[in-house]
């Protein structure tokens, strides 16, 4: 994408990715990343550095810088949760063993002009099998990063690709968020099909940039309903995307940053985006703001404690990271700067 090819030291804003900003150390939060088993192991990356607390933000740890640009996401390994993946702005994808200790390049057949790394997705069963959500196309690797492969048959219209989720029960199944809309493979990415009824008209999909598709979740129990955050409203399919809907329009901003699924209850879900956090307990017909002890609402990133849903972490764009023990009811700053140099 030819507008983000400028001079690296200039203040980027991507749509898709929020707005990266001109922020202040450790103000900003880009990512986090929350350990499988643990809620009180976390790791989040700024637009400075990496993290990462083992006692739920209340010391931190910061690594040494392991790439030359910025963190832009970080996953953890669900089955190997010592086994970190952080993609970055312009350098690509680093792993590390070890919690964080050591980072070492992992790009083989990756593109040299990768801009950005928006998202990693893990199999369920085969963690060693991982899907990337690039600015220049999706890829995928079968071996825990040593090779990627690009997997763009079907996406010929896009090349940036946002966000992608992968069915539980059916892993074969994924969808692909981009700047045109979404797409669905049923045959592990080999090819994608653009499902994009209900979602914007045709004829909008010819403006640059005129739907970025910023987050996807499936229904961990029915996942033939999916719901897709966008720049220009939150969507539901009850059909794997053969027909989407918008719902959610009484959140007072249509910009959603990121979607989170309750694991177990389904019917719970929730948002941020420049509207601050907002909550359903109905599948997405009815919405709550859960905004209480947040200085800014300008949410950048949002996650929930896999095995303690109570627990949820918020990051804003200007304004830290945030923590709420209460399913969000109340919040309290996560402060980094108590954080050390890891040598």
């Amino acid at each position: 994408m030819k507008f983000l090819r400028v001079i690296p030291t200039l203040c980027l804003v991507s749509l898709f990715l929020f707005s990266l900003g001109c922020q202040k150390e450790s103000e900003s939060i880009v990512s986090i990343a929350l350990h499988p088993k643990n809620p009180d192991i976390l790791y989040v990356a700024t637009n400075d550095a990496v993290y990462k607390s083992r006692d739920g933000g209340g010391t931190w740890e910061k690594f040494p810088s392991f790439s030359a640009r910025r963190v832009t996401t970080l996953a953890i390994d669900p089955l190997l949760p010592a086994t970190i993946y952080a993609g970055t702005m312009g350098d690509a994808v680093y792993k590390s063993p070890d919690g964080g200790q050591h980072w070492l390049p992992h790009n083989v057949g990756l593109k040299e002009h990768v801009s950005f790394i928006n998202q990693f997705v893990f199999h369920p069963a085969a963690s060693e099998q991982i899907y990337a959500a690039t600015t220049v196309g999706a890829f995928f690797t079968k071996d825990a990063g040593r090779e990627w492969v690009e997997r763009m048959n079907g996406m010929k219209e896009v090349h940036i690709v946002t966000s992608i989720a992968i069915n539980p029960k059916e892993p074969s199944v994924l969808y692909g968020g981009t700047t045109g809309g979404v797409y669905r493979s049923d045959d592990a990415a080999a090819t994608w099909k653009k499902i994009n009824s209900g979602l914007i008209p045709e004829t909008e999909l010819m403006a640059a940039m005129a739907l970025g598709v910023n987050a996807i979740e499936i229904n961990r129990t029915t996942p033939d309903v999916v719901y897709a955050g966008t720049t220009k409203g939150l969507f539901r399919t009850v059909d794997k995307g053969e027909h989407w809907e918008r719902i959610g329009q009484s959140v007072t901003d249509p910009f959603v940053s990121s979607v989170v699924l309750h694991p177990t209850d389904v019917s719970q879900l929730y948002l941020g985006g420049p509207a601050g956090v907002w909550k359903s307990s109905d599948g997405g017909k009815t919405w709550q703001a859960m905004n209480q002890g947040l200085t800014t609402l300008n949410i950048r990133a949002l996650a929930m404690a896999p095995t303690y849903s109570q627990t949820l972490y918020a990051g804003t764009n200007g304004s830290g990271l945030y923590r709420s023990n209460d399913a969000g009811a109340t919040w309290a700053p996560v402060p980094l700067k108590a954080a050390t140099d890891q040598r």
